[in-house]
């Protein structure tokens, strides 16, 4: 009888149910012992096996509904220590598991690589993709697990937004999750036509926090000589893990068990509007700005139509490319076929981790966002009449405004 272990690393996305509850169904289906590992590789990498559940069809029925992950999820990271990458090994191998499903984001994916490396070939591993981030290398167009979700239920909390903002006639900064890449901020923000969209791809290099306020500032302002004393900017959280390390805003932030920065630490909706407000303040110009961040709401929400058949699609596909000999591979979709795609083809060579999938800013979704936008742009500044008015409403002269408004 082949064993089956199903783990979850990182943090949670609408649709993990969804891939537990069809392998299990498969395997079962098929003759095999299926066992949950929770809490992702926290234990095993201690060499406990005492952190399990078995699951057959009636354990997961109708859980592809529900959001969250009945195996819970940890970010304990195996690939630190070598002991650790045995130990997970050795705890498999107690456990009877030959062929091994992870769901996860990139860290993972870099952690089942590792893993099974270390076990060569003494059982089978296929990692299920997730995140709603959206950033991880699948084929071009084919979106991760739980990124429409987050997306439609962050379009909404936008939308929302937007409405009150033109109600109360104020501004509000919306910092939307997304580590490394601005693909949730764009796609709720373009689906809800928010005034302005920052994403870190948009800046070359380290990101610095002058550049920020001066895009959000030009686009009050130019609002403000259309008439319109309300807005929203849609800003992925991203842009932080871009800035120089050396900015006094990082300094002392706690970093997560794979070295990354703690964003949820950081208020950056308030610190862009702190800077934004006392810059347009100074100069006498009034405006009101809240803030607002977007994103752990979005992690364990029912999953989408979307998402329920795509992780289906998922689940399915894992044990049928372990059952059918394949291994150290990423499970994804393409053209309504199941593609695996070997652990080498998704992992940087130079850093040993899983590449991260920016968003194209040659891409037609990112253009049309761009074109739609309400930013300050070049034609503005070489139009005597707009250049005029929009330095009225900054209270500055066109020299000065041409100067500080300068596309980047």
């Amino acid at each position: 009888m082949a064993t089956f272990g199903i783990l979850v690393g990182g943090g949670p996305a609408p649709g993990i149910n969804g891939v537990i509850a069809a392998a299990a169904t498969l395997a079962s289906r098929r003759g095999a012992k299926v066992i949950g590992i929770l809490d992702g590789f926290k234990w095993i990498m201690e060499g406990r096996t005492d952190h399990i559940v078995e699951l057959d069809e009636e354990r997961v029925a109708g859980i592809h509904l529900r959001g969250g992950s009945i195996l819970h999820t940890a970010r304990a990271n195996p690939t630190k220590q070598q002991e650790h990458l045995e130990s997970c090994v050795k705890s498999l191998e107690a456990l009877g598991v030959d062929h091994l499903i992870t769901i996860g984001g990139d860290d993972t994916a870099t952690s089942a690589s590792r893993v099974a490396a270390t076990a060569g070939g003494r059982f089978r591993v296929a990692h299920v993709p997730k995140t709603i981030d959206n950033d991880l290398p699948l084929p071009p167009g084919v979106p991760t697990f739980g990124y429409e979700t987050a997306r439609e239920h962050a379009t909404t909390v936008v939308e929302r937004i937007m409405a009150d903002t033109e109600s109360t006639q104020r501004w509000f900064f919306v910092v939307v999750m997304g580590r490394q890449a601005g693909h949730l901020a764009l796609g709720a923000g373009k689906a809800a036509r928010a005034p302005v969209i920052l994403l870190p791809e948009e800046f070359r290099g380290r990101i610095r926090l002058d550049d920020i306020v001066r895009v959000l500032e030009g686009a009050i302002v130019k609002r403000l000589a259309n008439g319109r004393s309300d807005g929203v900017a849609v800003i992925a959280e991203g842009i932080m893990e871009s800035f120089d390390e050396n900015d006094p805003h990082l300094r002392d932030v706690p970093r997560d068990e794979h070295g990354h920065v703690r964003l949820a630490e950081i208020p950056i909706a308030r610190i862009l509007r702190t800077a934004v407000a006392g810059e347009l303040a100074g100069r006498g110009v009034k405006v009101a700005i809240g803030e607002k961040e977007v994103g752990y709401e979005l992690r364990c929400g029912y999953p989408t139509a979307f998402d329920r058949d795509y992780t289906l699609d998922l689940g399915v596909g894992a044990v049928e490319a372990l059952l059918g000999g394949a291994s150290g591979v990423l499970i994804t979709r393409r053209a309504d076929r199941i593609e695996p795609v070997p652990f080498a083809e998704i992992l940087d060579p130079a850093t040993g981790r899983s590449k991260t999938r920016a968003v194209d800013l040659e891409s037609v979704s990112y253009r049309t966002a761009l074109a739609l936008q309400e930013r300050i742009d070049r034609q503005d500044l070489e139009d005597p009449a707009r250049l005029e008015a929009i330095a009225r409403a900054a209270h500055l002269t066109p020299e000065q405004t041409r100067e500080r408004y300068a596309p980047l």
